[in-house]
């Protein structure tokens, strides 16, 4: 799964990274971003802008709100099919731009914290779906989750699960307002080269979702 992850940049380095227009939000680094909280994505329906959306997609048909907080995720097996995320798999899909994400590794102490990132890559897009929510009083919520897949032989170590990062060369398909095939886009969500990735242990200050720091992306002994 993906429950925490940084941007480490502000907008516009995410904007220069992914050749976007110039952008009009206001955003500064974060390092503990936690479900919920409005970050920067880029939707293929602006596919050259950049917009904050909320992390915990809410269908349309959404009775509340509250669905939000448990669909920050969706498992790539079977997404083509499953209610909450089937139509948002076929027309919105975005990329969510982050410089790493958290996993918690099950030891003989306790769960210890580590970040995980594309190694040399400041910056990288995990697979997302993003819907539109309207409230009882008429104003729109757009929100997003995070599509996660299978763990590669790297991250089996420290979770059987890992969000799916894409290509550069993938993000345009990716991100076409048109139809794609099914099997075009299943084929782009599989699990990431492992020797891409490092990891290292990094505070348990993380655990706390109000805490937000630098020191959380350093590693700890």
């Amino acid at each position: 799964m993906c429950g925490r992850f940084a941007i480490t940049v502000d907008a516009s380095v995410i904007q220069h990274e992914f050749n976007l227009a110039p952008v009009n939000i206001a955003f500064s680094p974060r390092f503990n971003i936690a479900p919920t909280q409005s970050v920067p994505v880029i939707t293929n329906d602006h596919p050259d802008q950049l917009v904050m959306y909320r992390w915990g997609l809410i269908p349309s048909w959404a009775k509340d709100i509250s669905i939000g907080a448990k669909m920050i995720n969706a498992r790539a097996e079977g997404i083509e099919d499953k209610p909450a995320f089937r139509a948002a798999f076929k027309r919105r899909r975005c990329l969510v731009p982050v410089s790493g994400f958290y996993e918690w590794q099950a030891r003989e102490g306790g769960k210890q914290p580590m970040f995980i990132r594309v190694k040399q890559e400041p910056l990288f897009a995990m697979a997302g779906l993003w819907e539109v929510w309207r409230d009882g009083e008429g104003r729109d919520m757009p929100t997003f989750t995070i599509i996660t897949t299978s763990a590669n032989s790297f991250m089996k170590s420290i979770h059987d699960r890992m969000p799916v990062i894409l290509h550069p060369e993938d993000y345009a398909t990716w991100l076409q307002a048109d139809d794609v095939p099914a099997g075009i886009l299943k084929g782009l969500l599989r699990p990431f080269e492992p020797d891409a990735l490092t990891a290292y242990d990094v505070s348990k200050a993380v655990n706390r979702a109000g805490y937000d720091s630098p020191e959380l992306i350093q590693p700890v002994a």
